[in-house]
């Protein structure tokens, strides 16, 4: 079976790290597959590659609609590849897909035209005004392929009302790697070593790039509090808090509890080292895969009701209102005085990913939903 997979590009967001950790489980060649990116090469491009992958790229300028010498070497790629199934990623991937299956099959007899929708729609004016109009002619063209994908029930719901079909509709969440992400002694130890960090100092980490969406500000004010509070009761407890992703620098603040360290690929030897995970996104949200990984690696989370989220951690992490620093520092502050609590904690949190998305379950119902099974 041949599968071509057609994104936006190849940074590291959620859906194209979700993409590469499906391509990575599909190893066992029962599935040829191909990757075009609408833009160029991104920074996970090497690691598809790295599992035998070819990449292909139309090199659009961000916000620039495609040309007709684009469209003839997506349908180019497309007739030479041959494939079974074209699945989009988001929203521009999903209409390129649905161009590419037009171009290459048009009366859909033998590819199958599947679309992936992986975050939140609170309000479409938050949205760039090119989003918007795919979100809108995507609700209009959702009777066209099999099934619309979405890794999270609010997504979905979103979504259909604005006119995507609920007909269409599959949930298929993020899936997770019990192997790369889990508790690990000698990497803690490594990485504590690294930063100059005491095994006594409580590491919170913050994983996530600097976007509007991802509301630092709150979790600036968030740590403020947090310092300010144990200060306040003479507490002798060591807290630094990790801020990592790209765009995230130590111009953002001068607080000594922060350290930041910008964009990193060891994200699992982070996770081995951290004590509790925060994310205080403000909308947008699907499934974040950060939440995912930090249970798996035995790590608490604190989040904000957004997407997904609350429904993730379950009874296994806290929940607070988008926005709300008062409560994410009230509690972040009960995790790092009650260490029981984060062990017990983490040891749950760990398998609930376990149990409901390792990444051999994610796998098989793509491939189920794909009809390979």
């Amino acid at each position: 079976m041949k599968i071509v997979h057609i994104i936006t590009d190849l940074d590291t967001g959620g859906a194209e790290i979700m993409l590469y950790k499906l391509l990575s489980s599909l190893r066992d060649g029962s599935v040829n597959s191909l990757v075009i990116s609408l833009m160029g090469r991104g920074k996970i491009t090497g690691g598809i590659e790295g599992l035998g992958v070819k990449v292909e790229t139309l090199d659009l300028k961000q916000g620039r609609l495609p040309g007709w010498q684009d469209i003839k070497k997506l349908r180019w790629i497309i007739r030479n590849f041959n494939p079974d199934i074209v699945q989009g990623w988001m929203y521009h991937g999903n209409m390129a897909a649905t161009m590419a299956a037009f171009l290459f099959d048009p009366m859909h007899r033998k590819a199958k035209l599947f679309w992936n929708i992986r975050q939140t729609l609170y309000d479409l004016k938050s949205e760039k005004f090119q989003t918007r109009c795919l979100i809108r002619l995507g609700g209009w063209l959702s009777f066209l392929p099999q099934t619309i994908i979405y890794n999270s029930t609010l997504s979905a719901e979103q979504h259909n009302q604005v006119g995507f079909l609920l007909k269409k509709n599959k949930m298929i969440a993020n899936g997770f790697d019990l192997q790369k992400f889990r508790p690990d002694q000698h990497r803690r130890q490594q990485l504590r070593k690294e930063l100059e960090v005491s095994e006594n100092t409580i590491l919170v980490g913050h994983i996530s790039r600097l976007h509007p969406m991802k509301d630092h500000a709150t979790l600036l004010r968030t740590i403020d509090r947090v310092v300010d509070s144990l200060s306040s009761i003479g507490s002798k407890q060591k807290v630094l808090f990790l801020l990592i992703g790209h765009g995230v620098t130590s111009d953002m603040s001068n607080n000594l509890s922060i350290r930041f360290l910008g964009e990193r690929s060891d994200i699992p030897r982070i996770m081995s080292a951290l004590d509790i995970v925060v994310s205080s996104s403000a909308w947008g949200e699907g499934f974040p895969n950060v939440i995912g990984e930090a249970m798996a690696s035995e790590v608490p989370c604190v989040v904000t009701d957004v997407g997904d989220s609350a429904y993730i951690v379950g009874q296994y992490g806290r929940v607070c209102p988008v926005g709300d620093d008062q409560c994410i520092a009230s509690s972040l502050l009960q995790l790092i005085e009650n260490k029981q609590e984060r062990i017990t904690a983490g040891s749950q949190a760990r398998k609930r990913i376990a149990k409901n998305y390792s990444m051999d379950k994610i796998k098989r119902e793509y491939l189920k939903e794909w009809g390979f099974e």
